[in-house]
């Protein structure tokens, strides 16, 4: 099975690049990969135009079979070692996972409807490429947490 990061917007700034290829490069025998997808030009198009369009980019980049697992704002929260149990069911479970991180305008309604379940990182509002570090560096230490790796220092 393998994690699959799923984010709309291709430009990060170069220190959260750096902090994704970090972390991307340390885990052991998981495969985690990060896909950035270009955002739907906006020029006069409505909002739910735009989040439909980028519905469909996501739903042709993570195809039918993974578990979809959205961030959003009313998602649910976790601490890192309940993150780390919920990320062992999901690897129990053998399907791969897919971690969406929508565009500007958040995720398409339909789109929102289908996604097996919601997470939250923060109560507060995080940039994009903030977010990616954060979901990334979660997952790796989620990673730790299962595979006793001393990274995780609770």
């Amino acid at each position: 099975m393998k994690f699959l990061i799923v984010a709309m917007g291709q430009r990060l700034p170069a220190w959260a690049e750096a902090a994704c290829q970090d972390y991307l490069g340390r885990f052991g025998d998981w495969q985690v990969e990060m896909r950035a997808l270009s955002a739907q030009a906006r020029e006069g198009k409505p909002v739910a135009a735009v989040m439909q369009a980028e519905a469909k980019r996501l739903n042709a980049a993570i195809g039918t079979q993974c578990r979809r697992v959205i961030l959003d704002e009313r998602g649910k929260s976790y601490t890192s070692a309940a993150l780390a149990a919920r990320v062992q069911a999901w690897r129990e479970d053998g399907r791969d996972v897919a971690l969406v991180i929508g565009g500007a305008d958040g995720l398409d309604p339909d789109f929102k409807a289908n996604a097996d379940e919601a997470l939250r990182l923060s109560d507060m509002t995080l940039p994009h490429a903030l977010a990616r570090v954060i979901l990334v560096e979660q997952l790796y230490r989620a990673w730790s947490l299962l595979n006793n790796h001393p990274y995780h220092r609770a």
